[in-house]
């Protein structure tokens, strides 16, 4: 069965699908990898952030994005919150956001 993405918001998906034209296409090939061979694919595409929140790894000429997602029963997966990442790590207040949308996703799954 194909895992299915969606996003928390649709500011959240015009967040993303904004993204530079370089970013965008990385985040794009690693989303038609995790529909056909689900979210744990694996460095560099995916990456465990603990506590049941995942990233998409995007990189292109322009930068590197992060969209920070959970999966849900169903074979899906919800992009929580899309950052251009400026720093090694991203910010504890984007993570804070991730957290609480995560909650809110699973309390209504």
């Amino acid at each position: 069965m194909a895992w299915t993405i969606s996003f928390f918001s649709s500011k959240v998906e015009q967040e993303t699908l904004t993204l530079p034209k370089g970013i965008l296409a990385s985040f794009l090939r690693v989303v038609e990898l995790i529909e056909e061979f689900g979210p744990t694919i694996g460095r560099p595409h995916t990456a465990p952030l603990g506590g049941g929140l995942f990233e998409i790894r995007a990189k292109g000429r322009e930068g590197i994005s992060r969209s920070v997602f959970c999966t849900l029963k169903r074979q899906e997966i919800v992009v929580l919150i899309t950052v251009i990442k400026k720093g090694n790590t991203i910010p504890a207040r984007h993570m804070d956001t991730a957290r609480k949308r995560m909650k809110e996703v699973q309390d209504n799954d």
